[in-house]
């Protein structure tokens, strides 16, 4: 953490039911860069954005804004500086996208020219219940980047989208990082190397590695987190990691 970060977290800890899910996590987001958040499932990817986006409470620890607890801005004012986008999204009531764009924009913009700008208008009439998992995923980002906030954080965007749409929204999350802080929780990790401009990558609750791409493409402490080999394979001006299971590279071995 450095004293130009805009989003830090010191010492963050979350516990739930006698499980550490965050174990004093400590990290400096400047106001600028797009950053992936990568890991095996139950690293803590998730639980960690939702404490640097103040939707929980830590067991211990801080999320600072500029210095300040971020737990001492209203919520409203977090909105305003934070944009999140959870993986999983069901509204109470289920209305309209428009209307839920509409609520979320709150008259800084039309939520059909914000729908527009998606190419979502034909969906602003649509239920909530009746969208695709895809549809929602794009409506819900349209949304929150219609507000423009200085940090957006969001927890998986693609998982929901076909090849195609995923490859774009990506791209413009990554591009949106030479402007604003974007981090993004990511399980495709070619393109979070590809893409963005820092990786951190969790274990067990902890960061394992930080760095950029370059420096975490080729380190064997990827390796160990995944708890597989990883063959890197050169396609100028890239690199794709191939998982190859370790009892399979063992058992080859042994013959």
């Amino acid at each position: 953490m450095t004293a130009q970060s805009m989003l830090a977290a010191r010492g963050l800890t979350l516990a739930r039911q006698n499980r550490t899910l965050v174990d004093g996590v400590s990290l400096g987001l400047s106001a600028c860069g797009a950053v992936a958040l990568i890991g095996p499932n139950g690293a803590g990817k998730s639980s960690l954005l939702n404490l640097l986006a103040g939707q929980a409470a830590p067991s211990a620890g801080e999320v600072l804004w500029q210095g300040q607890p971020l737990a001492a801005l209203g919520v409203p004012e977090r909105a305003r500086r934070i944009g999140y986008m959870p993986q999983r999204f069901d509204p109470y009531w289920d209305v309209t996208l428009a209307d839920l764009v509409a609520m979320r924009v709150q008259g800084r913009a039309s939520a059909a020219q914000v729908l527009e700008g998606a190419g979502l208008q034909a969906f602003g009439a649509r239920r909530w219940s009746t969208l695709s998992g895809g549809e929602r995923a794009r409506g819900m980002l349209a949304a929150v980047l219609a507000t423009d906030p200085p940090a957006l954080l969001a927890d998986e965007p693609g998982a929901a989208l076909d090849v195609q749409h995923r490859l774009a929204l990506v791209e413009s999350l990554a591009a949106r990082g030479r402007e604003r802080l974007v981090v993004v929780v990511m399980h495709d990790l070619d393109l979070a190397f590809e893409c963005f401009d820092r990786v951190v990558v969790m274990h067990e609750g902890r960061i394992a590695l930080d760095g950029t791409p370059g420096d975490l493409l080729h380190h064997a402490a990827l390796d160990d987190v995944f708890g597989v080999r990883f063959e890197r394979i050169a396609i100028p001006p890239q690199t794709l990691l191939r998982a190859r299971r370790k009892a399979m590279e063992e058992g080859a071995g042994a013959h």
